[in-house]
C-alpha cells in the first residue's frame, strides 16, 4: 500500500508566513532606530550638561606673562579687557582678530584714548577673520611671524572652549593662557534663563562641529594626498 502524497501547502499560508516575518524585522528595525535615538538623545543632554559645568564662571586672576595677547572679537568688553592686560605688561603685542573692515587703529583709540600711544605701537588688527576658525588661522600666522610661545586668549566665557580647541589645532606648540570675559547677560549659574541657554545651547552644537570638523579633518587630507600621489603615477 503506497503512502498518502502530501497535500498541496495552501498559497495563503506562505504569504501569511512572508507577512508576519516582514511585520517582525520592521519592529525590530523601528525598536534599533528608536534606542539609537533615545541613546543619542541621552548622550547629546549629557554633553549639554557638561558643556554648562566647563563654561568659565568667573574671570581669572592672571600670574606672569606671556609672549603675545590675542583677542576675538565679537562681544561686549572683550578689547578693553584686552588693551587692560597689555596695558599691564602681561605681554608684548595684542593681535584683535575678527575686526569690522571699517575700523581702524586710530577709532580704537578714540575709544580709548588713555591707552593712545600703547594702541599706535603694540596692537595688530586683523580684518580678514569672519569666524572662529579664521580667527585661529590668523593668531597662527600673527604668533608664528613673530615667534611667540605663549598666548594670553581673550574671548567671552560660553565661547572659550572653542576658542581654545580651534587655537589648539592651529598651536600645537604655543602655551594658551584663557582669559574669560563673563557678561552679565549670560551666567552659567542662571542657565535656564531662555536668552541664556539659547546662547549655550547654540555654542555647544558649535563646539561639537567643530570637534567633529577636527577629527575628520586628517583622513580628508590623508585621502586627498592619496588621491594626489595615485594621479602621478
Amino acid at each position: 500500500m503506497s503512502a498518502p502524497s502530501p497535500s498541496p501547502q495552501h498559497p495563503g499560508a506562505n504569504d501569511a508566513r512572508r507577512g508576519r516575518l516582514a511585520v517582525s524585522w520592521t519592529h525590530r528595525i523601528v525598536s534599533a532606530v528608536a534606542a539609537l535615538c533615545s541613546a543619542a538623545a541621552i548622550a547629546a543632554a549629557g554633553g549639554f550638561w557638561w558643556f554648562i559645568w566647563a563654561v568659565p564662571k568667573h574671570e581669572v586672576k592672571l600670574e606672569g606673562q606671556a609672549d603675545g595677547i590675542v583677542v576675538l572679537t565679537g562681544g561686549s568688553s572683550r578689547v578693553a579687557d584686552a588693551i587692560d592686560l597689555l596695558s599691564e605688561g602681561r605681554g608684548k603685542r595684542l593681535l584683535i582678530t575678527g575686526v569690522h573692515p571699517a575700523t581702524t587703529s586710530a577709532e580704537i583709540a578714540r575709544l580709548a584714548p588713555a591707552y593712545g600711544r600703547l594702541i599706535a605701537c603694540c596692537i595688530d588688527l586683523d580684518h580678514s577673520a569672519v569666524n572662529t576658525v579664521g580667527n585661529a588661522l590668523e593668531t597662527k600666522r600673527w604668533a608664528n611671524g613673530r615667534g611667540m610661545r605663549s598666548l594670553i586668549v581673550v574671548t567671552s566665557n560660553y565661547h572659550m572652549l572653542r576658542a581654545m580647541a580651534e587655537l589648539e589645532w592651529q598651536l600645537p606648540d604655543v602655551t594658551l593662557i584663557p582669559f574669560p570675559v563673563v557678561p552679565e547677560k549670560v551666567r552659567t549659574d542662571r542657565w535656564w534663563d531662555p536668552a541664556t541657554a539659547r546662547i549655550l545651547l547654540s555654542e555647544y552644537v558649535k563646539y561639537i562641529v567643530a570637534q567633529l570638523r577636527m577629527r575628520l579633518e586628517p583622513t580628508f587630507a590623508a585621502d586627498a594626498a592619496r588621491e594626489r600621489q595615485f594621479a602621478t603615477r
